[in-house]
């Protein structure tokens, strides 16, 4: 059998992927760029640091969005919010009794368990002495 030869992807696929790991670091620096940030110009006002972490959090988010997986995870997000609208969600007497239900066979199970360990409780009191 021939042995076969690994290739670099067609189309520039390599040079996509070196791109996308540039925006990452930018991304990267950019969070600790907040971080130091926030710890260096601590004596600052509370709003004004607010205020810059916010800026660097969305620019740091667009240059994620600008990658292979922050495009994924936004179509991901959207494709969520679609199922979500699709959803039919309970309405509230259905909500209320199955509440009930629950809490109904909470208090059965805690009975139960109670009951089993005064039982055994019993039992090794009674074997110890």
């Amino acid at each position: 059998m021939a042995a076969t030869a690994q290739r670099a992807p067609a189309g520039g696929k390599e040079s996509g992927t070196i791109v996308d790991w540039l925006k990452w670091i930018v991304v990267v620096v950019l969070v600790a760029v907040g971080v130091v940030g926030n710890w260096y110009f601590g004596d600052w006002p509370f709003l004004y640091r607010a205020l810059a972490l916010v800026g660097l959090a969305l620019v740091a988010g667009f240059a994620a969005l600008q990658t292979e997986r922050g495009q994924a995870v936004w179509n991901l997000a959207r494709e969520a919010r679609t199922e979500l609208r699709r959803v039919v969600w309970p309405n509230r007497q259905e909500t209320t009794q199955t509440t009930m239900i629950v809490l109904i066979l909470i208090l059965l199970f805690a009975l139960i368990l109670w009951g089993l360990d005064s039982g055994l409780s019993f039992l090794v009191k009674q074997v110890i002495g």
